[in-house]
C-alpha cells in the first residue's frame, strides 16, 4: 500500500505540560483509523497536526504530492448569510451535482429535513454540524480526518455515515482518521485504533473491540511484570538479610487466549439481587401509561399538554406497563415524542387523553441534557459542593452492596484529587456532565432517566459510568444517540414511530437497534409511495407461504402478549415475597428469567416472519 502521510518526532506542548514528546507515525492507503483517550489527552490536537490545520513545536509531517485532504474540525466555521446549498456545493449549477451520486447520497443521508435555500444563520448548532459534514463529504479526497463527526446526529445518520465511509472508497485506497466516543461507529468503521496516552500515541489492531481486547491483554502483562518485578525484589531483599537464595525455577507467563481473558469475569449484572432490591424499593408498581396520548395546542407551547382542537398529536394509544428493575433504550427521530414521553413519565406532562397510574414509593430524578443541578453551585468549588450532600451512597445489591462516599464516587467517575478544588464553572464539560450525574444519583431515586448522557464523554469516562449503572438498583430509562451505549446498559429497546395518522406510537423492538433502523427504513419507504399493495409482492411470499406466515406470526404475536403479561405479573408478586428468603426469591427470578429468555425466543422468530412478509 502507497505512503499518504507520516509524522516524524511530533512534539507538542502547552505552558502547564507536554501533550506529545517524539510521536512517529504512518498513514497508507486503505488506512481507517479510529483515535481514542481520554479527554485533555491530545486527541483533536493529533488529528490537527496529521491534518496540516495545527502545527506541532517540533517535528514534522510530511504529505505525498498531490494528497487531498479534507478536515472536519469541531470548530463552525459556516457564514451565516448563505443557504445550506451554497454551503454544501458552491456554485455548482443544479444539473451538475444532482448528478453526481456521491452528492446526492450526502444530501439525502444529512440533510433531507432542511429546507435547501434556508439561510445557515437560522439553523440549529446540530443542523449546521452536519450541513459542515455534508459539505466535507461531498468533496473528492485521498484523506479525510473527522473530529467528533458523530455528535448532533441521531442513530439513523450515524449509520449512514458509517456506510457511507465503508463504500466511499476501494479496500485499498484513501484513507480515515476519526476522533470519536462512539464505540459502535469505531467498531464498525475502523480497522485499526490508535490510544492517546502519557505523551505518546500506540496503535491496535482492529476496531474498539479488538482494541479492549489487546488492551486488557497489554495491562495483564504489564501487571505480571510488576508482581514479577516486586517478587525479585523480596528474594533480593531475603537473600541480603539471609545469604545467597536458593536456586528457584524463573516463572513462566503465558498468554492466554481472548475468550480466556474473559472466562472468568461474571455477567456484568447481578439482575437477581439487583431485581429483588429494585421490588423491595418501589413495591408492585411503577409507572403505567394507559391508553395514553398527548396532544399540544396549535398556539402556545409549554411543557404541558393541551387539549385544544386543531393542535397537533405527538403521541397516540400508548400502553406501557413500566417494571421494577426495568431497563429500557427508547429510540425515535428528533420530534418524535420522546422528551414528551419521558415527561409522561416523569410527571412534568400531562396527558390529554388515557390516565397514567403512579406506585406510591415512585421518586424519578432525570440527568437532562441541561446543567440544572449545577447552577446553583457554579461558582463553588467541586469539595464544596459535595460537602453538602449526604454521607453515603448504597452501590449494588445483595453480598455485593457496598457504601461509597461522595469522594469516592467522584473517584469512580474519573476526578482527581486536584480537581476537587476546581469551581463547576471551570470544569469541562464531560467533568460537569458526570458531576451532574453525581448529584442525581446522590438522591437516591428509585426511578433514574438519562437523556442523552454520553455528550462529552470519552470512552474511558463512559466505560466508568456503565460500570456505576451496572450496580444501580432501580428502574432505568435511557435515551441516547450512542448505540453502543444504549445496548449496553439497557435489556430492551422500544421506539417511538409515526402511525398512519402521524401520530407516535410505541413499539417494542425485539430486534433491538437494526429492528428499529429497519422499521425507520420502512417507515421512509411508505411515505414516497401510495401502493399498499406491492408490500405482500416485495416479501418474496405469495399463496399459500404468505398466508401461513402471516398466521404463525399472529399467533407469535398472542404467544408474546401472553408471556410477556404473565412475566409482568410474577414481578409485581416479588414485591409480595419474604425479602428475606434469597432462596425462594432466587427460584422465582430463575422461572421469571426463563419465561424472558422464552420471549426473546419467540420474538426473534416473529421478527424473521415479519421481515419475509414485509
Amino acid at each position: 500500500m502507497a505512503h499518504l502521510l507520516g509524522a516524524e518526532a511530533l512534539h507538542l506542548e502547552y505552558p502547564t505540560r507536554v501533550v506529545f514528546d517524539a510521536v512517529t507515525l504512518g498513514i497508507e492507503e486503505g488506512d481507517r483509523i479510529g483515535i481514542v483517550g481520554r479527554n485533555g489527552d491530545g486527541k483533536s490536537s493529533l488529528l490537527g497536526m496529521l491534518a496540516g490545520t495545527k502545527q506541532p513545536d517540533s517535528g514534522r509531517v510530511t504529505v505525498r504530492g498531490g494528497t487531498r485532504i479534507g478536515v472536519l474540525d469541531q470548530a463552525d466555521t459556516l457564514p451565516d448569510d448563505i443557504t445550506i446549498g451554497a454551503a454544501v456545493v458552491g456554485d455548482m449549477a443544479e444539473h451538475e451535482w444532482a448528478g453526481d451520486a456521491r452528492v446526492r447520497d450526502v444530501i439525502e443521508g444529512l440533510l433531507t429535513d432542511l429546507p435547501w435555500d434556508a439561510q445557515v444563520g437560522s439553523l440549529s448548532g446540530g443542523q449546521r454540524r452536519r450541513v459542515s459534514l455534508a459539505n466535507l463529504l461531498t468533496g473528492d479526497w485521498d484523506v479525510i480526518a473527522l473530529d467528533e463527526p458523530t455528535n448532533h446526529l441521531d442513530v439513523e445518520a450515524i449509520t449512514w455515515l458509517a456506510g457511507h465511509l465503508k463504500k466511499r472508497w476501494p479496500a485499498n485506497a484513501g484513507a480515515l482518521l476519526v476522533v470519536t466516543h462512539d464505540r459502535w461507529f469505531l467498531d464498525e468503521i475502523c480497522t485499526e485504533t490508535w490510544e492517546v496516552h502519557d505523551r505518546i500515541v500506540e496503535p491496535f489492531e482492529g476496531g474498539y473491540a479488538a482494541y479492549i481486547l489487546q488492551r486488557v491483554e497489554r495491562d495483564r502483562m504489564a501487571a505480571a511484570t510488576e508482581a514479577k518485578r516486586q517478587n525479585l525484589a523480596r528474594k533480593e531483599l531475603a537473600w541480603l538479610r539471609r545469604g545467597a537464595p536458593a536456586r528457584t525455577s524463573k516463572p513462566k507467563f503465558r498468554i492466554d487466549a481472548a475468550n480466556e481473558l474473559i472466562a472468568d469475569v461474571p455477567e456484568i449484572r447481578d439482575k437477581v439481587s439487583l431485581q429483588s432490591l429494585a421490588v423491595s424499593r418501589l413495591g408492585k408498581d411503577v409507572v403505567d401509561l394507559l391508553d395514553v396520548g398527548v396532544t399540544y395546542p396549535s398556539t402556545g407551547s409549554g411543557t404541558q399538554a393541551g387539549s385544544g382542537t386543531g393542535g397537533k398529536t405527538v403521541l397516540k394509544d400508548v400502553e406501557w406497563r413500566i417494571a421494577p428493575g426495568e431497563r429500557t433504550g427508547i429510540l425515535g427521530v428528533n420530534g418524535a415524542g420522546k422528551s414528551t414521553l419521558l415527561g409522561l413519565i416523569s410527571g412534568t406532562v400531562e396527558p390529554t387523553e388515557g390516565r397514567i397510574k403512579r406506585g406510591k414509593t415512585v421518586q424519578v430524578r432525570t440527568l437532562t441534557q441541561r446543567l440544572d443541578e449545577l447552577l446553583p453551585h457554579w461558582n463553588d468549588p467541586v469539595r464544596v459542593v459535595i460537602s453538602g450532600l449526604r454521607t453515603s451512597y448504597t452501590l449494588g445489591a445483595g453480598s455485593k452492596a457496598q457504601d461509597l462516599t461522595p469522594g469516592q464516587l467522584l473517584e469512580r467517575l474519573g476526578f482527581s484529587s486536584a480537581q476537587l478544588s476546581t469551581p463547576v464553572k471551570d470544569l469541562s464539560g464531560g467533568q460537569q456532565r458526570r458531576l451532574q450525574l453525581l448529584l442525581v444519583l446522590l438522591d437516591q431515586p428509585n426511578v433514574l432517566i438519562l437523556d442523552e448522557p454520553t455528550n462529552d464523554m470519552d470512552t474511558d469516562m463512559l466505560a466508568a459510568i456503565e460500570d456505576l449503572l451496572d450496580s444501580w438498583s432501580g428502574t432505568l430509562l435511557v435515551v441516547s444517540h450512542d448505540r453502543y451505549f444504549l445496548e449496553r446498559v439497557t435489556d430492551q429497546q422500544y421506539a417511538i414511530l409515526p402511525g398512519p395518522d402521524g401520530a407516535g406510537r410505541l413499539r417494542h423492538l425485539p430486534g433491538g437497534v437494526d429492528e428499529y433502523l429497519r422499521l425507520r427504513q420502512r417507515v421512509e419507504s411508505a411515505s414516497t409511495t401510495s401502493t399498499a399493495a406491492s408490500a405482500p409482492a416485495a416479501s418474496g411470499l405469495d399463496g399459500a407461504a404468505l398466508r401461513a406466515a402471516q398466521k404463525e406470526a399472529a399467533a407469535l404475536e398472542r404467544r408474546i402478549q401472553k408471556l410477556t403479561q404473565q412475566v409482568d405479573a410474577a414481578k409485581h408478586a416479588l414485591a409480595d415475597h419474604d425479602q428475606s428468603d434469597y432462596a425462594g426469591l432466587g427460584e422465582r427470578m430463575k422461572a421469571i428469567t426463563a419465561q424472558e429468555a422464552e420471549i426473546e425466543e419467540l420474538e426473534l422468530r416473529w421478527f424473521e416472519l415479519t421481515e419475509q412478509i414485509g
